[in-house]
């Protein structure tokens, strides 16, 4: 299949769908698409049985999208960038402590955690699955997804300081949670036995370390550009070129793409508030970077839906699935109160945090493209069905209910 039809069936189908939501479900719209996929795909799995057409058609759309490549190389710097300008760097710097630490510190214990309780409920179940394959899922279903949160947080009506701590912390350890995936990847393709932390460490440092570095530079060059002329069109252009060029720029450097786009993004969000940018063009910018995200997400969710028609579906896996939603929720929550209890001797907290941070840290599609990236020798069949698991009841369950949460929470 051509990949202009595959294109065009997709957004074809993301209108429908949206349009089905707005009309009648009127959930959030990321939930709403991916829910109407989801069933979409489970109906289609059915009438397979009777009319194998049908569900062979399908099962041809959706083999033929690499949704790992889809979302790792195309729509991730998009879907970062748009989220990183809303970000006010001198908000961001008040709630700077909780942001880093649960972003680097609590990535690195909840990938721990994960792994760990993982391994041995595997053994528990009779599964042999190496531990350093455990680690790699505690790696890649530990970071929140900022794409499904900050679009989840737009409806949820809460705090602003808090909405700042969960947008924020989702949006780094995002960065880093890609860095740590990527860097346990080449531990377990090269062997634990080549294994160095020195060697290692400096691999981490150089992608995270080095992704901001080139991601401040990039933001401020695109500043001064944006800030020497008046033109709402160009404009548009360059942030254009700092997504798409920046992002592979920094892969072909082997930095890290996501925290590039991310400090890149905010520099120029924050900057583009107070100079450089007249009432128009701010926007229009606005504008335009608001539908591109809207457009995306819609995108990216209808696509977690499909996904089910693909995803191999073994019974015993499919419990361990449940019984993780509780694993990566514990370590959530033990990951989130450490900080918190740690940080309140010198800086306040709303009362409700810990478990407005725990509830809200929502996994994503994200999540799903780490787990497809992974080769089918280190048991992806396996950690694709607990991940979408994980990843289908955050966005859901979690999604639907962080609002009324937070509203009951405040009372």
């Amino acid at each position: 299949m051509a990949t202009y039809h595959i294109i065009s069936i997709l957004i074809f189908l993301t209108a429908v769908f949206a349009y089905v939501n707005d009309r009648w479900i009127k959930w959030p719209p990321t939930i709403g698409i991916m829910v109407i996929a989801l069933l979409s795909s489970i109906l289609l799995a059915i009438l397979g049985n009777l009319i194998p057409e049908i569900s062979s058609k399908a099962l041809l759309l959706v083999s033929n999208i690499n949704f790992e490549q889809v979302l790792m190389k195309i729509m991730l710097s998009f879907l970062l960038f748009a989220g990183a300008l809303h970000i006010d760097a001198n908000r961001l710097k008040k709630e700077f402590w909780p942001v880093m630490l649960m972003a680097t510190a609590g990535t690195f214990i909840s990938t721990f955690l994960v792994s760990v309780m993982a391994y041995y409920l595997f053994v528990l179940f009779g599964l042999q699955i190496p531990y350093i394959y455990c680690l790699l899922f505690g790696a890649l279903i530990s970071p929140t997804d900022p794409i499904a949160v900050m679009g989840i947080l737009k409806q949820a009506g809460i705090p602003k300081t808090l909405e700042m701590k969960i947008a924020g912390e989702s949006l780094f350890n995002d960065g880093v949670g890609v860095v740590v995936f990527l860097t346990i990847f080449e531990v377990a393709v090269n062997g634990t036995d080549k294994f160095s932390i020195g060697d290692t460490a400096i691999l981490f440092l150089k992608e995270a370390g080095g992704g901001i570095l080139f991601g401040a530079i990039l933001g401020y060059l695109a500043h001064l550009l944006i800030k020497s002329i008046d033109n709402y069109r160009v404009e548009v252009l360059i942030t254009l070129t700092v997504v798409m060029c920046g992002y592979s720029m920094a892969d072909h450097f082997h930095l890290s793409g996501p925290l590039a786009i991310i400090i890149a993004g905010i520099i120029m969000g924050t900057k583009g508030k107070t100079e450089g940018l007249s009432e128009i063009s701010r926007d229009y910018l606005g504008k335009f970077w608001d539908l591109t995200d809207e457009i995306f997400n819609a995108i990216l969710f209808l696509l977690i839906g499909l996904e089910m028609l693909i995803i191999k579906v073994n019974p015993t896996v499919l419990l361990l699935g449940g019984i993780m939603i509780v694993v990566v929720l514990l370590a959530r929550l033990i990951c989130v109160a450490f900080p918190v209890m740690f940080l309140r001797i010198w800086i306040k907290f709303e009362k409700n945090a810990i478990l407005m941070l725990t509830w809200g840290g929502l996994r994503g599609g994200l999540s799903v493209a780490m787990a497809l990236s992974i080769p089918e020798a280190m048991h992806r069949d396996e950690f694709v069905l607990i991940t979408y698991i994980i990843v289908v009841f955050s966005i859901i369950v979690q999604g639907l209910t962080i609002g009324p949460l937070a509203k009951k929470s405040e009372a």
